[in-house]
């Protein structure tokens, strides 16, 4: 194995029906890459005419959720209001911050005629003087995010900065998230700037330095050393990463915080129903039953 790679990741799978979902962080070898402290592979799936996604309104806080999808099309909808629809290539950014609640659901028009859906879902961990912002929703479409081609590969930066390039969508810590095309043959050196990176391949071939890295697994690279990233035949892949969170995490159920008092506080909000209501929706997820010591 390369000695650029620190760690190598691979998802826990599960399945939600309709959708097969891949887990990859947080792992063990890894909890946080940079501030990504959630990482999930979703599909691809095909959903029959009549069929669709319905994740039903649940709360948040002490992150920011980014949606970022390569087929099929997903409606939003959350406690302050917002309603988007994200499709391929957009950006949904949802900053939790001290508390908010939202929905995930196919639109209705996408749900009559059926289709695939498949994309990436990531936690963002907020730093401790953001903790508690006000929560808050922004979609970046995808021909406002800076696109770079480079012997091959094709970047779009989806958050932060790489490349040269800096992407739109606000973060609140040095952020590296690109979503990088790579055609059959090419090649791409991915330096250090960020003081953390991770690739995941998400379908197709990828080396890194030569060592070969398995479909739906991340790598973690050391830092302060330049990779060179290699594909025979074609691959997807996304890259993320960046500054270090500042102190530890405690992650349970949808919630992130630097204490483990801010999420019983939330907990018992969410049992109360005082978290804030998604418009429209009578729906909410129960918190889930606590496991046995």
């Amino acid at each position: 194995m390369s000695t650029a790679i620190k760690a190598v990741l691979k998802p826990h799978t599960r399945d939600i029906g309709n959708l097969l979902v891949r887990r990859v962080l947080p792992a063990l070898a890894a909890r946080l890459v940079g501030p990504f402290i959630f990482f999930d592979h979703m599909g691809p799936a095909t959903l029959p005419p009549g069929q669709g996604l319905d994740v039903r309104p649940h709360p948040h806080i002490g992150l920011a959720t980014v949606t970022y999808l390569f087929d099929g099309t997903i409606m939003h909808r959350d406690s302050i209001g917002s309603q988007q629809e994200i499709v391929p290539g957009d950006v949904n950014w949802m900053t939790a911050g001290r508390g908010i609640v939202h929905s995930e659901r196919t639109p209705d028009a996408a749900r009559k005629t059926g289709g695939t859906v498949h994309g990436i879902q990531t936690w963002v961990a907020l730093p401790r003087e953001h903790e508690e912002a006000e929560p808050s929703f922004f979609h970046h479409a995808a021909s406002t995010l800076p696109q770079i081609e480079r012997n091959g590969v094709t970047l779009r930066v989806v958050a932060g900065t790489a490349f040269g390039a800096t992407s739109p969508v606000e973060t609140f810590s040095g952020t590296l998230y690109v979503a990088a095309d790579f055609a059959p043959g090419s090649a791409l050196a991915l330096d250090a700037e960020h003081e953390e990176r991770g690739v995941y391949l998400v379908e197709g071939d990828l080396s890194i330095d030569g060592t070969p890295l398995d479909v739906a697994t991340m790598a973690v690279l050391v830092p302060g050393e330049t990779v060179t990233l290699a594909s025979q035949s074609g691959a997807r892949v996304m890259l993320l990463g960046g500054e270090r969170i500042d102190g530890e995490r405690f992650i349970e159920w949808n919630f992130v915080a630097t204490s483990r008092e801010k999420i019983e506080r939330a907990k018992a909000a969410w049992m109360r129903q005082e978290m804030g209501h998604v418009p429209g929706e009578t729906e909410w997820i129960p918190l889930p039953e606590p496991k046995p010591r």
